[in-house]
């Protein structure tokens, strides 16, 4: 697993000792951080709330207000209760809790155990994603030390949507691993249908560090609403990329000179349900939830993606959308045909082919889909692709009125090209435009003005390939065909 170097802003909590080892393990973890004091549940809520600990995850949820409800389902059920970490990471522009599982796991791991404790939990599960080292890791750390309470790693698909908390409770309970339709609160029913603790992995180490620090140590650095720090990731056109312990409060533009980058017309912040900032909005944020929100960003999961110079801001977020829509559950409306059919209107935008009618598809459809999916994802993929148009009108002219705006797509946002599958393609010298395909596969194909079939550039999402490979029987004159993209 390769993750980025750490760099600091100020005081290095989360990352103490890392400028000189590789790795903490258990002993030279507990050499740097010291002794772990024992909190009551009590102890545990007043430090939360003293500290306004929130999720780190994205969400940005109360922390105290999570411990309480799982607490008093407990209760009042006469039951046990679970603590489950999300660790896995879906965003692919995010390393910081890889960075953690791989450097510092231990801070999960005590995190977790104090939650467990203050909880009388049954049980400690830390989700992280497939094809990473992350599990080899945390294995490691576990046999490091002796967990009072019983602790498992639980592997799930390394897909966008696996760290959504419904689609890791339910990969913890032996289902599939996906979003499960409608709002279920892990604090009522999570593991085993018992009231669950679920935060992120950096949010259990924080808690480790502040029941180090108490609340007075802790908040005195941040801001007085968002004390202490936050880790980001910092990629894109980053020079040095990395994953950087910042205070709260510090100028997002000092952030990105600490990591050599080069702003270019805009910077993604939040991840890829994020939003993209301008350049003088980037000169004015501050690192914060509500830094952020005050110049049109989101802080999310700590994501920033400097665009930089001389890639094309359309054809950049168009290759992210089409990955966002492979990534979806295919669970309800919104993500089986909204999301493609968004990333198909923006592609013939940044393709300079579709003009007003492909700019006016993707207001349409984003509209459509919004707030009406079975989870997050079909809105966090509309407010990126909304937000792209938002921040780069000097380029959506040039599209418009163009055909372009002269820039090659660099590649400079991250999108996992080892995880793309089979895609659909057409032998046009054999293509007679009979249509059958669009019938049998409307999800994926639909035709041009001409008859002939029009699908995205992208990876068929594993829920659809039956489809894909029915039309492709059907098709009268055998033109259409699943390739494997080369890698």
């Amino acid at each position: 697993m390769s993750v980025p170097p750490v760099r600091n802003v100020g005081p290095a909590r989360l990352t103490a000792g890392l400028n000189r080892l590789p790795r903490l393990d258990f002993d030279t973890h507990r050499t740097v951080h010291g002794p772990l004091p024992p909190l009551s549940l009590d102890d545990l809520l007043v430090l939360a709330t003293d500290i306004k600990l929130t999720g780190r995850g994205g969400a940005g949820f109360p922390f105290a207000t999570k411990l309480r409800a799982v607490a008093q389902q407990a209760a009042r059920r006469r039951t046990e209760c679970h603590v489950v970490v999300n660790a896995t990471e879906g965003e692919p522009g995010s390393w910081k809790d890889r960075m953690l599982l791989s450097r510092a796991p231990h801070l999960i791991l005590d995190g977790a155990l104090l939650a467990a404790h203050a909880l009388g939990a049954r049980s400690i599960t830390v989700g992280v994603a497939d094809g990473e080292a992350s599990a080899d890791y945390l294995s490691q750390a576990l046999g490091e030390r002796r967990m009072a309470i019983p602790t498992r790693v639980v592997v799930q698909p390394e897909r966008f949507i696996s760290g959504e908390s419904g689609a890791l409770v339910n990969g913890v309970n032996g289902r599939s691993p996906i979003p499960p339709g409608r709002k279920v609160l892990a604090a009522e029913s999570g593991v085993d249908s018992r009231p669950t603790l679920l935060s992120n992995a950096e949010t259990f180490a924080q808690l480790a560090v502040a029941a180090r620090l108490g609340p007075a140590g802790y908040t005195s650095v941040g801001t007085s609403q968002e004390p202490g720090t936050v880790l980001l990731t910092v990629g894109g056109a980053a020079a040095f990329p990395a994953v950087i312990e910042t205070p709260t409060g510090v100028r997002l533009m000092d952030v990105l000179r600490l990591c050599g980058a080069t702003i270019g017309p805009g910077v993604l912040v939040g991840g890829y349900h994020g939003a993209w900032i301008s350049r003088d909005a980037v000169l004015r944020a501050e690192i914060s939830r509500a830094g952020m929100k005050a110049v049109g960003g989101a802080l999310g999961a700590g994501i920033v993606l400097p665009l930089g110079e001389g890639s094309c801001p359309l054809g950049e977020a168009a290759q992210v959308a089409q990955y966002l829509a492979g990534q979806s559950a295919g669970q309800c409306g919104p993500c089986r045909t909204g999301l493609p059919d968004l990333a198909d209107a923006l592609a013939m935008l940044a393709n300079g082919t579709g003009g007003e009618a492909a700019m006016a598809a993707v207001r349409r459809v984003a509209a459509a889909v919004n707030g009406r999916g079975a989870c997050a994802h079909p809105d966090g993929t509309a407010r990126f692709v909304l937000s792209t148009l938002d921040a780069f009108p000097d380029d959506v002219a040039a599209h418009l009125h163009r055909g372009g705006c002269g820039n090659l797509v660099r590649g400079v946002l991250p999108v996992p090209r080892a995880l793309a599958g089979r895609k659909l393609a057409v032998d046009w010298a054999r293509c007679d435009g009979h249509g059958l395909c669009a019938t049998v596969a409307p999800e994926l194909i639909h035709l041009d003005g001409n008859g002939f079939p029009a699908f995205a550039d992208s990876a068929v999402p594993e829920w659809l390939e039956g489809s894909a490979r029915r039309a492709v029987r059907r098709c009268p004159a055998l033109a259409l065909r699943l390739a494997t993209p080369a890698r």
